[in-house]
């Protein structure tokens, strides 16, 4: 605070002094607006940006200071900062997220499985599961449901039974869905002796965070569902689509074995595409069916189970 307000303050609870009588009272119990402790800021500042401190900013910095009792200047605090933790400060200047790095150290490492829901209010939901290294679509179905957790768990049979054998890892979101597909890939990883074996082998999280199936989604709409969208949505806006039962039986009855056709000719193009490389450099680039089938060119190996 100011010494004005200060003075404002004590003047609402009934103590009325002046300025310079205020001083005098601060320096009898040395108390210092304007005496700034530089060793102290430096010691705090050391001790923040070994823990959770370090991604703060410079302004929020100096507000922890003066929580704590360290009077230092603001642009003290700026300089600081940019001599002790200069990466951070070249990160906070270009003021964009900085993200974890995705890794997976071969196909079959980890599975993504997700539900696509911008057809179900039409009777029709899609599912997909995409593997983590190569990006190669394991399944990609258009069913009547993908609440019914026995649905979801048949497609990851199938998928087990095709591939010859069970993913090191299944990531999925926190719905009831994916029971079976939890209970099966537990059971089937039961007597493995890695770190990842048994319970271990599932992980859930919120839906943000499955960001390969979660990401994926946008090309799968790019590249052929969207215009399904549109025309669904163009039915339901002139009337012809009520969402009843009837309208949805009759919705999965005509278009469903369309859109099938189009989420195999949109798996089929992708799996046989090149993926350009990034920046994240665990990432690998390629062909995804050449990347899941021969991960030995990019010096990985295949981690089925």
């Amino acid at each position: 605070m100011s010494y004005k307000d200060i003075l404002k303050s004590l003047a609402l609870q009934g103590t009325i002094i002046t300025e310079r009588h205020l001083n005098r009272i601060l320096r009898s119990r040395l108390l210092y607006r304007r005496k700034y402790d530089l060793d102290a800021e430096i010691d705090f500042s050391v001790d923040q940006l070994q823990g959770p401190g370090k991604v703060l900013g410079y302004r929020w910095m100096y507000t922890k200071c003066k929580q704590h009792g360290i009077s230092i200047r603001k642009e003290d605090v700026r300089v600081l900062l940019s001599l002790l933790d200069p990466i951070g400060s070249q990160v906070r200047q270009t003021r964009r997220l900085r993200r974890r790095q995705y890794f997976a150290q071969g196909p079959n490492f980890v599975w993504h499985i997700d539900s696509y829901d911008k057809l179900k209010p039409y009777g029709i939901c899609i599912n997909g599961c995409i593997d983590g290294f190569s990006r190669n679509i394991i399944w990609l179905r258009a069913a009547l449901t993908n609440s019914d957790l026995k649905v979801i768990g048949g497609y990851f049979v199938e998928a087990v039974e095709r591939c010859g054998g069970c993913p090191l890892l299944v990531r999925t979101d926190m719905g009831t869905e994916n029971l079976v597909v939890r209970d099966l890939q537990r059971y089937l990883r039961r007597n493995d002796v890695d770190d990842r074996a048994a319970e271990r082998s599932y992980i859930t999280g919120a839906s943000t965070m499955n960001q390969r199936i979660e990401s994926w989604w946008g090309v799968m709409r790019k590249e052929g569902i969207n215009t399904w969208i549109t025309l669904l949505a163009e039915l339901k806006d002139e009337g012809f689509f009520a969402g009843d039962f009837i309208d949805k039986a009759l919705s999965q009855f005509c278009f469903m074995p369309i859109i099938q056709e189009v989420l195999n000719d949109i798996r089929g193009v992708w799996n046989a595409h090149r993926i350009r490389p990034s920046k994240n450099t665990n990432v690998p680039s390629g062909i995804p069916d050449v990347m899941y089938m021969a991960p030995h060119l990019w010096g990985a190996e295949d981690s089925f189970h």
